[in-house]
C-alpha cells in the first residue's frame, strides 16, 4: 500500500515536470534564435567595410550595443557611421536609439603592407537586441570573416615606386599608374547627424594625406545656411609645396551645423572640397565633390522661411543676401551700411588724419584739390580693405590682426605724434632738397607724388585704425571663405568701404573751402589739427597699455588742447570767451585724468573711480587653446549649464565698448548668471589664438558664441560687432534656451 502510494506521487511529480517543460518549450519556440532575429552580411573593398544588419519584423537592435573589431594585426578600423535610427523607450536601458528592418554600418579599413596581400580580414561582431513582444537577449559575440580583393599587383607597384626613388613630381606624368587615383586615395562619406548636422567622413588610404585647411564643406542651396566645420587637430607636416601645415594621414571626421527652417525631411545638395598628396612625392589638384544629403524633419532653427520672431544673427542675413540677393541691392545696402558704420569709434579717428592732411596743404589749397586728396584717401582705404578681406577670407586667417602687434601700434603712434609736432611748427617734414629740386622740374610728379603719399595714409589707416569686426564685414568674409565667390564678396566689402567714407569726403572737401586763406588763424588751425593729431596716437596707445596709464595718455592732448585755446582765443569777443571757456574745460579734464591715474581710475570719460560709482561686470575665465575650450566646454555639458565665448583683443576698440556698456547691464547680468562665461583673448594673434579662430572660421573680434547646455554651440545665434544691452540680453536668453 505505501509502495503503491509513493509511485502515485511519484508519478504526478514527473508529470507535472513535464508540462511545465512543454510549456517552457512552446513559449521559446514562440520566439527566433539571435541568429534568426538579427542576420548580416559584410562586404569590402579594402578599404571600407560594410555590414549589412536585416532585423526580422517584431524585433530591433539597440545603436550602442552595437561593435565590430579585428584581430587582425595588419589591419585597423576606423570610427564607424551609423544611419539615424529611431527613438525607443524601453523598460529595460530607458530612452534608447534602436534598429528596425535593413541596415548598413559603413567603416574605413587601413592596412599595413604587411595586410594588402591578405583575401580575409577576421572580424568580432557585437549586438544585443530585443523583441517586442518582451524577450530582451543576452549580448551576442559573433566571430566572422570579410573577403578582401586581391592587391597584390598594387603592393608591388607601391614597392617598387618607392625602392626606386620614383613618385617625384617631375616623374609622376610617366608613372602615374604608380599612385592610386584621387577617388580611391581619398574616399569621402556625406552624411546627415539629426536634422541640423552634416557628418563628413575622410578615409585617407596610408601613404597619404589632406590638408586640413584646404577642408571646406558648401552648399548651392538656398534654404539652408551651413555653419563653421568642427574640425579636429592635424599633425604637423613640413610640405614642399606650401611650408608648415596641419595635415591628416588617417580618417577624419568633420562636422558642420546646419540652420534651416522647420519642417519635414530636406533634400541637401552639398560640395565637399579638399586637397591631399601622397607621401612618395606626388600632389593631386584641389577636388571638389558633390553629394545630397537627406536631413530629418526639423523642429527649425530657421534662416530662410524663419517663423516670426526666431531669431537669425545680422551676419547670417547679409551673408544669404550677398550669396543669392541681387548684386545691384547687395552693392546698395552695404553702402548704405558703411555709412551707419563710419560713426563707430572704429572709424571716426580717420577724421581727424585726413583732415590734418588738408590742413597740411597750406591755405592756398582749393576745393577741387581738396576733394581729389579726400576721394584719394578714401578710395586707398577702401582698396586695402577689400583686398585685406578677400586674402583673410581665402586664407582662412585674420589679416589685419598682424598689424594690431604692439610694436606695430607704437611705431604709428610715433609717426601720428611727429605729425603733431610738425604742425605746431617745432619742425618742418618736407622731401630732402636734392629730391626737392627735381621735383620741382615736373610740378605734375609732385602732384603725383602728394596723392600717392595720401592712397597709402588711407591704406594704412584702413589697417590700423579701423581694425573692427562688424557683421557686414563678416558676412562679406564668410562668403567668400565657404563659397570662394570673390567678386560678390569682394564687391560687398568696396561698396561697404565707401560707404564708410563718404563723411570723410564731405569733412575732406568742407576743410579746403572753409580753411581761412590767410593770417593768424592759419596757424591756430593748423595747431588744433596737432591737438588731433596727438588725441589719434593717444587713442592707438590706449589700446594697448594698462588702463591707468591709457588716463596719462589722454591727458597730453587735453593738456595741448588747453594750452592752444587759452593762447589763440583772443577775449575780445563772445567766441574767444567761448574758446577760452573750452580750454578750461580740457584743462580741468586733464588734471581729472591726471588725478584718476593716481586713485585707480580706468574709463577717461570717467576718470575719478570715487565718482564713478560701482560697475559690476561679466566675470571671464580665460581660455588660451583649443583644448582648454574642449575641456571648459565639457564640464559645463556635464553640469547643464551653457557656455558664452567672448573673442576679445586689447586693440579691439568694439570688444571695451561691449565690456563697458553691455556686460555692465543688469539684464545682462541676470540672463547670464547660471552661464560659463569663457573669454579667448587674442590679442597677441599668436598660434593657439589664431587655430581658436579657424575653428569657429571667425575673422577677429568682437564675436560671441553661445552653447547650450547640452554642449551643443548655437551657431545662429553667433554675435558678432558691438550690441546693445537691451538686444544682447533677448539674443542671450534665446541661445541658451535654444529658441
Amino acid at each position: 500500500m505505501g509502495f503503491s502510494l509513493r509511485m502515485v506521487a511519484l508519478l504526478l511529480v514527473l508529470g507535472t515536470a513535464a508540462a511545465g517543460s512543454s510549456r517552457a518549450l512552446a513559449a521559446a519556440e514562440e520566439y527566433l534564435s539571435p541568429q534568426q532575429a538579427f542576420s548580416y552580411s559584410l562586404q569590402s573593398d579594402g578599404q571600407e567595410l560594410v555590414v549589412r544588419w536585416t532585423v526580422a519584423p517584431g524585433y530591433y537592435l539597440y545603436r550602442k550595443r552595437l561593435g565590430v573589431e579585428t584581430t587582425a594585426s595588419w589591419a585597423r578600423l576606423g570610427e564607424a557611421i551609423y544611419p539615424t535610427g529611431e527613438k525607443h523607450s524601453d523598460e529595460y536601458f530607458g530612452e534608447q536609439e534602436v534598429y528596425r528592418g535593413s541596415f548598413e554600418v559603413r567603416m574605413p579599413l587601413q592596412r599595413t603592407a604587411e595586410g594588402l596581400a591578405a583575401n580575409r580580414l577576421p572580424l568580432i561582431l557585437r549586438s544585443q537586441g530585443c523583441a517586442d513582444a518582451g524577450l530582451c537577449y543576452p549580448p551576442q559575440r559573433w566571430e566572422a570573416e570579410a573577403a578582401l580583393p586581391t592587391t597584390t599587383g598594387l603592393l608591388d607597384r607601391l614597392r617598387g615606386s618607392l625602392s626606386s626613388g620614383a613618385g617625384s613630381p617631375a616623374s609622376a606624368g610617366s608613372g602615374s599608374d604608380e599612385f592610386l587615383p584621387v577617388d580611391q586615395a581619398f574616399r569621402i562619406d556625406a552624411l546627415a547627424d539629426g536634422p541640423d548636422k552634416l557628418r563628413i567622413r575622410f578615409a585617407v588610404t596610408p601613404g597619404y594625406y589632406l590638408y586640413k585647411n584646404r577642408l571646406k564643406v558648401t552648399t548651392p542651396g538656398t534654404d539652408v545656411l551651413l555653419g563653421a566645420p568642427s574640425i579636429p587637430r592635424g599633425k604637423e607636416k613640413t610640405d614642399e609645396y606650401f611650408g608648415t601645415q596641419e595635415v591628416f594621414d588617417a580618417d577624419v571626421v568633420i562636422t558642420v551645423p546646419v540652420s534651416r527652417a522647420a519642417g519635414a525631411a530636406l533634400e541637401l545638395p552639398v560640395e565637399v572640397g579638399f586637397q591631399g598628396c601622397a607621401e612618395a612625392g606626388l600632389c593631386y589638384p584641389p577636388e571638389t565633390r558633390g553629394f545630397t544629403v537627406t536631413l530629418p524633419a526639423s523642429a527649425g532653427t530657421a534662416v530662410a522661411g524663419t517663423p516670426p520672431g526666431a531669431f537669425v544673427s545680422e551676419q547670417d542675413r547679409l551673408a544669404r543676401l550677398i550669396g543669392s540677393g541681387q548684386l545691384l541691392v547687395v552693392l546698395g545696402t552695404f553702402f548704405g551700411l558703411g555709412l551707419l558704420l563710419a560713426f563707430t569709434p572704429c572709424v571716426l579717428p580717420m577724421v581727424p588724419i585726413l583732415s590734418g592732411i588738408i590742413a597740411g596743404q597750406g591755405a592756398s589749397i582749393t576745393t577741387r584739390r581738396a576733394f581729389a586728396l579726400s576721394l584719394t584717401y578714401v578710395l586707398g582705404m577702401a582698396l586695402m580693405n577689400t583686398l585685406a578681406g578677400v586674402a583673410a577670407a581665402a586664407a582662412g586667417q585674420q589679416v589685419q590682426a598682424a598689424f594690431q602687434q604692439p610694436w606695430v601700434i607704437v611705431l604709428f603712434a610715433a609717426l601720428f605724434v611727429a605729425l603733431a609736432l610738425s604742425m605746431f611748427g617745432l619742425f618742418t617734414l618736407q622731401v630732402p632738397a636734392a629730391l626737392q629740386t627735381r621735383l620741382a622740374m615736373a610740378s605734375g610728379q609732385q602732384r603725383a607724388g602728394s596723392f600717392a603719399g595720401v592712397a597709402i595714409m588711407g591704406a594704412l589707416s584702413a589697417l590700423i585704425v579701423s581694425a573692427c569686426v562688424a557683421p557686414p564685414l563678416f558676412a562679406a568674409l564668410a562668403v567668400i571663405s565657404q563659397t570662394g565667390d570673390l567678386l560678390r564678396g569682394g564687391s560687398a566689402l568696396f561698396a561697404m568701404s565707401i560707404g564708410m567714407g563718404v563723411p570723410l569726403l564731405v569733412v575732406g572737401t568742407s576743410a579746403g573751402r572753409l580753411l581761412p586763406r590767410a593770417g593768424a588763424w592759419m596757424d591756430t588751425v593748423k595747431n588744433l589739427f596737432g591737438v588731433l593729431m596727438l588725441g589719434v596716437a593717444a587713442w592707438m596707445l590706449a589700446r594697448i597699455v594698462p588702463e591707468r596709464w591709457a588716463l596719462v595718455i589722454w591727458a597730453i592732448p587735453a593738456l595741448a588742447g588747453a594750452a592752444l585755446l587759452w593762447r589763440g582765443a583772443r577775449p575780445t569777443s563772445a567766441g574767444g570767451w567761448a574758446l577760452r571757456g573750452l580750454g578750461t574745460s580740457l584743462g580741468v579734464w586733464a588734471l581729472a585724468l591726471l588725478a584718476g591715474a593716481a586713485l585707480g581710475g580706468r574709463d577717461p570719460l570717467s576718470p575719478i573711480p570715487q565718482l564713478a560709482g560701482e560697475h559690476r561686470g561679466l566675470e571671464f575665465r580665460r581660455i588660451r587653446s583649443l583644448q582648454d575650450l574642449e575641456r571648459e566646454v565639457a564640464a559645463a555639458a556635464a553640469a547643464k549649464r551653457p557656455v558664452m565665448l567672448d573673442f576679445y583683443a586689447d586693440w579691439c576698440v568694439s570688444c571695451k565698448e561691449m565690456e563697458k556698456y553691455t556686460f555692465t547691464n543688469p539684464a545682462v547680468l541676470a540672463t547670464l548668471s547660471n552661464a560659463v562665461l569663457l573669454q579667448a583673448d587674442v590679442t597677441a594673434n599668436n598660434a593657439d589664438d589664431q587655430a581658436l579662430l579657424r575653428r569657429f572660421a571667425i575673422f577677429g573680434p568682437p564675436t560671441i558664441a553661445f552653447y547650450g547646455p547640452d554642449g551643443a554651440e548655437r551657431a545662429g545665434f553667433r554675435v558678432v560687432g558691438f550690441m546693445k544691452a537691451e538686444e544682447f540680453a533677448v539674443v542671450a536668453g534665446k541661445a541658451i534656451a535654444g529658441l
